[in-house]
């Protein structure tokens, strides 16, 4: 006998996580009603779904940049998608936002592990690898995580290209 999933779990769940309202309802039915289970089948599938997605071309996007209210902090961000559509998203904005902010907050140096030197402790690597980082938000996410979250509710290809950041009297 299968569980009964209500409409109103669907929702919650779909709220918390951006899936659509099929993939909430799939999740929730393989996972017999949990949601804990079913938030990692999501995650599992988003995964899968950035994987196929980073293969198409992104040359739309935005280049943001964050300013430290006693400006003495500065960071540009370029973050690259499929189409101008997506670009001029809530969802795609915030993302662009929320790195910025991050790589102020957390001075990330490399964008991911396989830009980092290979002779990094795992530690190292966890504080100076953006994908790495935990989202300075909600920490229970690692940056990258989040990307990838984005690129499944946008349903496009988000690649975050590259960043830079400045702090006064800082050597470069």
């Amino acid at each position: 006998m299968s569980t009964m999933i209500k409409a109103e779990d669907v929702m919650k769940l779909r709220e918390s996580t951006g899936a659509g309202v099929m993939a909430c309802k799939e999740a929730l039915t393989k996972s017999g009603g949990d949601t804990k289970k079913a938030i990692e089948i999501l995650k599992e599938k988003g995964l899968k779904t950035a994987e196929l997605k980073s293969l198409r071309k992104a040359k739309a996007g935005a280049v943001h940049s964050y300013i430290h209210h006693d400006s003495r902090i500065g960071v540009l961000v370029e973050v690259n998608c499929e189409t101008d559509f997506v670009a001029r998203t809530e969802d795609f904005q915030k993302l662009v936002r929320d790195l910025a902010l991050q790589v102020a907050s957390a001075s990330p140096k490399y964008l991911k592990k396989e830009d980092a030197p290979k002779d990094l402790s795992e530690e190292e690597v966890k504080q100076l690898c953006l994908f790495e980082q935990p989202f300075v938000k909600d920490p229970s996410l690692s940056m990258k995580d989040y990307v990838t979250q984005v690129i499944a509710k946008t349903g496009e290809n988000i690649i975050v290209k590259r960043f830079t950041r400045f702090q006064l009297g800082e050597e470069a």
